[in-house]
């Protein structure tokens, strides 16, 4: 039986998809995982250093991993209305301004690279410090004026209006106007080395371990909630039902699409760099 490194993050989403492959619910054949859980960023920075022979990452620093990782085909997390929403206190934000401040979860996150499309869209010229926090202090600093605006994602978008934030800009909404396709959020990818036949055989698990997810939604609940950050069960589920879709099974041809078009409008204003002839590994 062959071992690979599994890492991925601790959100609803990645918790429901990957509970039954890592707890023996379905048969995975002759691969068995050691699993590590973190928050994106962090599986971010640690890709660079190609520690985990699957693991889960931004869109954003998958683009400027083409060199170590190829993309699966399953466990991605895109869509339509799910994508990262700007917020500010009631009445803070006022346009123009010679600088403002943001708060985003992590400066390798597909959210911040999409609020840098957005803001050169909007407001080209327009100053900006970028405050990479985790995901779950972003609003903590926009609340106490630590940044003006705050990029949020996950759980943040069901919670903010309760917490008296401002809605400025939802940048899936805003994607999907301008490009037609749905959003690329997550991936979950390999290191290129990995034989095709195993990345396949990944696959596949993967996809089964949706599939048990759906069938048998109560197995996984105790799991999810131990990880989530935000542990109220409606937040929880609308999480899952929000990030876990068609896309997440496959990518197919509208969602190769949207990732490749991403990394281009991000090559092209030299946010990354050339990617490799394919992004994906099967």
């Amino acid at each position: 039986m062959s071992q690979l490194s599994l890492a991925y993050s601790s959100c609803p989403n990645d918790t429901y998809i990957f509970h039954a492959m890592v707890h023996g619910l379905i048969n995975t054949a002759d691969i068995s995982f050691n699993t590590s859980i973190a928050d994106v960023e962090t599986l971010n920075q640690k890709a660079a250093k190609t520690t985990y022979d699957i693991t889960k990452l931004s869109f954003a620093a998958m683009g400027n991993l083409g060199d170590k990782y190829r993309i699966l085909r399953s466990g991605a997390a895109l869509g339509r209305g799910c994508g990262p929403l700007v917020i500010a206190m009631p009445g803070q934000w006022k346009i123009p301004q010679k600088k403002v401040t943001v708060a985003v979860p992590g400066l390798g996150t597909t959210a911040c690279l999409l609020f840098r499309f957005y803001l050169e869209d909007q407001y080209p010229g327009l100053t900006t410090e970028l405050i990479p926090l985790p995901f779950e202090q972003v609003m903590p600093a926009v609340k106490t004026g630590k940044a003006t605006l705050g990029v949020i994602i996950h759980e943040g978008r069901f919670v903010y209006e309760h917490m008296g934030f401002e809605l400025i800009r939802d940048l899936g909404q805003w994607w999907e106007q301008n490009t037609g396709l749905p959003i690329p959020l997550g991936c979950i990818a390999v290191k290129k080395e990995m034989e095709r036949k195993t990345a396949t055989q990944v696959e596949s698990i993967i996809r089964q371990s949706i599939s048990h997810a759906k069938t048998f939604p109560e197995k996984g609940v105790a799991y999810i909630r131990h990880h989530a950050q935000e542990l109220a069960d409606t937040v929880i589920q609308e999480h899952i039902k929000l990030y876990v879709n068609d896309f997440s099974m496959d990518l197919g041809p509208e969602g190769e699409k949207a990732i490749v078009i991403f990394f281009k409008k991000a090559q092209k204003t030299g946010i990354l760099p050339p990617g490799p002839d394919s992004w994906f590994m099967t």
